[in-house]
């Protein structure tokens, strides 16, 4: 190698290396494919290494480009925060946060939470990724996210958010129709709405293991919203964190007793973690979590 890469190419290597394929590179980039390709080889020619491995179904690192994937991210950290810091940004925070959160929790709890944040810090703009799944920090999708599984290999800061617990919910009318539920065993003569079992986002979701018996999943959804909607037409039973119920007596709850307890997670990669943008979207919920623990209980 005779001269260091630049940094524009070093951009275009990490966003192939996140969306992994030209196309998805291209729309990140807002250039044409051809520039991505281009931009590519001509890094992999500087450094005199492959970085990619080149198939029908996208651009896969190789050893070296994995190598090379965290000194790229560090110099994107870098840049950031010196862009950041330049802006002005240690007065007040300023620029777009992409935050993934689960989609309830993003409705209900942080969606409200958001309102005061952007309106004491004006040039601030938040994207909120309110998915059925978990936002994918490897590849950038999400500046920071809730989760159920906190990453276990890379470079992110990573903190408990809170314990939450699942409880039994049916509406009045599905509990008229169907026999009494005295206690924990009655519930395997029940009807059960559930997640669809191959299309889980987290292997903690699969919290009716817990019932001590396989249930009768009557309708199964990727996604909480519609199981609340189901279980509210009398579908069948359901498992859901208390402020994800709407308080309209749709719903009541099932044997109180009873309950499944998960963790969510709050992470988000170290070199963004340090940008002020981020790092007040991440003490919000964090002090907001700390503040109403009987929210998850």
């Amino acid at each position: 190698m005779n001269s260091l890469p630049e940094w524009t190419d070093l951009r275009f290597f990490l966003e192939l290396a996140r969306a992994g394929t030209l196309s998805g590179a291209s729309r990140r980039l807002d250039v044409e494919h051809t520039t991505v390709a281009r931009r590519i080889d001509r890094l992999e020619k500087e450094l005199g290494s492959t970085l990619f491995d080149r198939s029908r179904e996208g651009y896969e690192l190789t050893e070296m480009g994995h190598a090379l994937l965290p000194h790229a991210e560090a110099m994107e950290g870098a840049a950031l925060a010196a862009a950041e810091q330049l802006g002005g940004a240690e007065v007040a925070a300023h620029g777009v946060v992409r935050l993934g959160v689960p989609e309830v929790f993003g409705v209900k709890v942080v969606a409200p939470l958001l309102a005061g944040l952007l309106e004491a810090n004006p040039d601030l703009s938040i994207d909120l990724l309110a998915l059925p799944s978990f936002a994918n920090l490897a590849n950038r999708e999400a500046d920071l996210g809730v989760m159920l599984d906190p990453p276990t290999t890379g470079r992110y800061m990573v903190t408990r958010l809170a314990s939450f617990r699942f409880y039994l919910y049916a509406s009045p009318d599905y509990l008229d129709k169907h026999p009494p539920i005295r206690q924990q065993s009655d519930l395997a003569q029940h009807y059960f709405v559930d997640y669809v079992q191959d299309r889980l986002a987290s292997r903690e979701l699969s919290y009716m293991g817990e019932l001590g018996f396989t249930p009768r999943r009557r309708l199964c959804c990727s996604g909480m919203t519609a199981q609340i909607e189901a279980a509210s037409l009398g579908m069948g039973l359901m498992m859901a964190p208390p402020y994800a119920v709407p308080d309209d007596g749709k719903l009541v709850q099932v044997l109180p007793g009873f309950h499944a307890e998960r963790s969510f997670w709050l992470a988000a990669p170290t070199d963004l973690y340090r940008l002020r943008r981020v790092k007040v979207v991440w003490n919000l919920l964090r002090d907001y979590a700390d503040s109403q623990p009987s929210l998850f209980v």
